[in-house]
């Protein structure tokens, strides 16, 4: 869950249409229309990436009127299918997805079985990506692959596709390296 109490405004008057702020929007609210950054409101969760890449200084944070919230609640998804999906995309559900707004992977689980279908839709429907979004782009990717969706990396953004993780080491490779532990480590989120 997330209070956002900014939104991102352009001042017209400076902006040259490059579109850099669009490549870098994690949920997709800057649009360059025109040869003019625009921005939806509704979508805009101040994360501060258009206004920091702006060579021309057009983008800033402004107060909203009034917060946008952004929460989707786990319980009100089947808890089983949660789970299910979870483990599927090799996250423990009560682990963080997001580290700058204290996002958990249940509460993006659940945007995605409650219909999200791209990086944009779970960042507007919980806030994450609100921040750095470092950390929290992958563990996104392996929740809507793992729902048999594949994600639209739109050309153009400044994202990378998943990286490997022990998951992805094929079997041969771990059998040929048993001093590892590859198989072990496994094991420790498979208790959890």
């Amino acid at each position: 869950m997330k209070n956002v109490y900014f939104r991102a405004e352009v001042d017209e008057t400076k902006c040259i249409g490059d579109g850099l702020c669009q490549t870098v929007c994690p949920s997709g609210a800057i649009r360059v229309e025109d040869k003019k950054a625009r921005v939806d409101d509704r979508k805009c969760v101040a994360c501060n990436h258009c206004a920091d890449i702006c060579p021309e200084e057009a983008v800033r944070l402004v107060d909203r009127t009034e917060p946008l919230l952004l929460k989707v609640n786990p319980a009100e998804v089947d808890r089983n299918e949660l789970v299910k999906l979870c483990i599927k995309a090799h996250l423990h559900p009560r682990q963080l997805i997001c580290l700058c707004a204290g996002t958990r992977v249940e509460e993006a689980a659940a945007a995605v079985l409650k219909g999200a279908r791209s990086l944009q839709d779970i960042t507007t429907m919980t806030g994450v990506c609100s921040g750095c979004t470092l950390y929290c782009t992958e563990p996104m990717l392996r929740l809507l692959k793992a729902a048999g969706i594949e994600p639209d990396l739109g050309e153009g953004r400044r994202l990378y596709n998943i990286t490997p993780t022990i998951w992805d080491v094929p079997e041969e490779v771990i059998r040929k390296h048993p001093g590892y532990y590859l198989e072990e480590d496994k094991g420790v989120f498979r208790k959890t």
